[in-house]
């Protein structure tokens, strides 16, 4: 995956501005199919720290849907990483530039899917529920210092708080 280093900004208003813009390039690219798209990650939290890095959940009918529309992704200027399936077999994953530093990630996936279930818990979880607001934000900043060489490491990191916030979510659900 990406071994670069790890910093989390402060958090900016532009950054719902920058989902919503790409927002509308992403649907232009699938019409006339009709996807969901929803701002996801610590970016689309409100006073939440993050990586500036916009991430994007495309939710379409099947990864068929998906797969059809690399190249009209790619004209928008989005890299294909098809080397990440490995790991997330029922997701796409692209990046945004194709070249260069990375402002949007975008996780295409089948709306029906657990990914999709799970990532938009996470974010409304956060965006609701102050307490785990600032125990997320804390984990982030000391996992940060301790691991700013390795974004892998970070990422792998903060997963068990996101899995006991996201089952603890569908156990109150």
């Amino acid at each position: 995956m990406n071994d670069a280093g790890v910093e989390i900004a402060d958090y900016s208003d532009q950054w719902p501005l920058m989902f919503e813009s790409e927002a509308e390039i992403i649907r232009q690219a699938f019409a006339p199919e009709v996807v969901r798209v929803e701002h996801i990650g610590s970016t689309a939290v409100p006073g939440m720290g993050a990586k500036p890095v916009v991430d994007i959940l495309l939710g379409a009918t099947s990864l068929d849907s998906i797969e059809s529309r690399i190249s009209a992704l790619a004209s928008c200027g989005y890299r294909y990483i098809a080397e990440y399936e490995d790991q997330l077999p029922q997701r796409r994953y692209f990046v945004k530039p194709a070249e260069g530093d990375e402002k949007f990630h975008l996780h295409a996936v089948e709306r029906a899917s657990q990914f999709w279930r799970d990532h938009l818990a996470f974010r409304d979880v956060l965006r609701a529920d102050r307490r785990i607001f600032d125990a997320y934000l804390s984990l982030k900043r000391i996992l940060a210092e301790s691991l700013k060489m390795d974004r892998d490491a970070y990422t792998r990191a903060k997963a068990p708080f996101i899995e006991s916030v996201v089952n603890g979510h569908a156990r109150r659900a």
